[in-house]
């Protein structure tokens, strides 16, 4: 019998850490890395000095061994972390969280010794975002030490976080314009708010690092002649990237189906806001055709929100 016994929960079962760890491996869906967008932040010291400091925060460290399971670690308050000063030679070392298991590895007491710390992997790869093979650990930042060094600062550290299970948000939202028609007639080189029934109030997660936002026109009217024009989509300040309208069939009266498709980062300040997503339509003087929306006309946007680490 190779199964872990007994299951979990059992009634008047004994069970073992390790299946604890396992399913800890399983709810985590074999994942790893910090909780949320702010955990263990590792920056330079209040007064910078020869270490760093960690924030808040938690996360799940995968074993290194098949079947040794998942640890999660937590960290309640600011921790500073020692880092050796430099020579003549510069450095490179990662800060990592690790979790030293004696049932897998080393000789700790779990009843006296700590088996999970913040530790320092030195003369790594300038380029590393991994702990070495083997280790049962979690990247936190590198630090790129110059020679003779002793103090470290910011610039000296890149984040290596990454969230081991990041949150999304999905929202779909619709308009229909309806008769009679909008039009936007200009033919004046300008940026317009328009269609105005492309506008949507979007809540922005506090978590939010960013957002993919695909807004669809199904049956825009083009009407009088060409139409030459650019449209773009806005979440608060963020602005999008343009999408091309270029129609040559003259004066015929018809209908496109026009995609707009962005990758915005969220700031700071949008976070735990509403912001209103719109579009806006630039006008060409190049041609003198008219856009226009009405009744025959669907109007979609589908936002994704992702949480990052910032």
């Amino acid at each position: 019998m190779t199964l872990i016994q007994p299951p979990m929960m059992v009634k008047g079962g004994t069970h073992p850490a390790r299946t604890m760890r396992m399913m800890i491996r399983d709810l985590s869906r074999g994942q790893q890395g910090v909780t949320e967008f702010n955990d263990l932040k590792v920056t330079q010291q209040t007064t910078p000095g020869a270490g760093v400091q960690v924030a808040d925060g938690s996360g799940v460290v995968r074993g290194a061994s098949w079947g040794q399971g998942s640890y999660t670690q937590y960290n309640v308050g600011t921790e500073l972390v020692d880092i050796a000063p430099t020579g003549a030679q510069g450095r490179t070392d990662m800060v990592v969280l690790r979790v030293v298991d004696p049932e897998y590895e080393g000789s700790l007491n779990p009843a006296s010794d700590d088996t999970g710390f913040f530790d320092v992997v030195s003369n790594v790869s300038a380029t590393a975002t991994q702990p070495p093979a083997g280790m049962t650990a979690i990247p936190l930042a590198r630090i790129a030490l110059p020679a003779n060094s002793a103090t470290v600062t910011n610039a000296m550290i890149t984040d290596l976080r990454t969230i081991a299970n990041p949150r999304r948000d999905r929202q779909l939202h619709t308009s229909f314009p309806g008769n009679p028609i909008s039009r936007l007639t200009y033919q004046d080189n300008k940026w317009h708010t328009w269609p105005s029934a492309a506008r949507w109030s979007i809540y922005v997660p506090v978590w939010a690092v960013t957002a993919k936002i695909v807004t669809t026109i199904a049956g825009l009217r083009l009407d009088s002649a060409d139409v030459y024009a650019h449209m773009q989509q806005v979440l608060g300040t963020r602005l999008g990237q343009d999408t091309i309208i270029d129609d040559d069939q003259g004066a015929n009266t018809r209908r496109n189906t026009v995609v707009l498709a962005d990758s915005l980062t969220i700031p700071a300040a949008m976070r735990g806001t509403s912001q209103s997503l719109y579009l806006q339509t630039y006008m060409s003087k190049a041609e003198t055709g008219n856009l226009g929306v009405d009744g025959g006309t669907s109007l979609i946007t589908d936002v994704e929100f992702e949480e990052g680490v910032v």
